[in-house]
């Protein structure tokens, strides 16, 4: 807690989040706890769990919310951010298979998420794609590097080839739809660029602003 010295009364900081295990259910017999890379930074009022694993340099936004108590196992790479408010969850016994694992949701490095979008499970997202505000993807794949912009939805078992884009508030439910997207207009790939570039600095300056050993919730590997 930080507290301001001139006034002991206020206003004054805390740094919390909440990590633990699924809550035991049917669908979750077995508690598992989320790993979360030592390097990975999580904001405050982040809620983390069941089983979920979180990468190197991965920046956890305000206020997101990752959790696999229903669809599991949540795998989310390197150098990822997922923005203040994001949303994960999946649907039970739904996977997308990778590198012969199953997973409720992948999410594969240097992914950008950004505010207030939705990702639930099954999906599976390819590196380098940027996911735009308020955007939803569910039971889809989206292939690396592609653009999915401010309020789209990409769903209905579609798989975007690589370098997609969506343009803003587009639905795009048939493979027919995913086939006919153009490619990311340059300006865009820089925009994401950018994106991901200001994000891989934010862990490890929050860690240094918070005074905090990055992660510190116990469970790094």
């Amino acid at each position: 807690m930080w507290r301001n010295p001139n006034n002991l009364n206020g206003p004054f900081n805390i740094y919390s989040y909440f990590i633990g295990s699924n809550p035991l259910t049917s669908v979750n017999p077995t508690p598992v706890f989320p790993k979360i890379n030592k390097t990975a930074f999580l904001s405050p009022f982040t809620y983390i769990v069941g089983d979920v694993t979180i990468r190197k340099n991965t920046f956890v936004g305000p206020f997101v919310s990752v959790r696999a108590d229903e669809g599991s196992p949540f795998y989310i790479g390197s150098n990822c951010n997922l923005q203040d408010g994001v949303i994960l969850h999946g649907l039970k016994n739904k996977y997308f298979e990778v590198n012969n694992k199953k997973y409720s949701i992948y999410i594969d490095d240097e992914v950008s998420c950004a505010h207030g979008a939705l990702i639930h499970g099954p999906c599976q997202i390819d590196k380098n794609v940027f996911i735009g505000f308020k955007a939803i993807v569910y039971n889809a794949q989206v292939g690396e590097g592609s653009f999915v912009t401010t309020g789209a939805v990409v769903t209905g078992g579609v798989t975007l080839k690589p370098g997609s884009f969506v343009p803003p508030e587009a639905h795009i439910d048939t493979q027919k739809k995913a086939d006919s997207l153009s490619q990311v207009p340059k300006n865009e790939v820089e925009f994401a660029r950018e994106v991901q570039r200001v994000n891989q600095e934010f862990p490890s300056s929050y860690s240094f602003l918070f005074g905090k050993d990055r992660c510190t919730c116990g469970f790094s590997f």
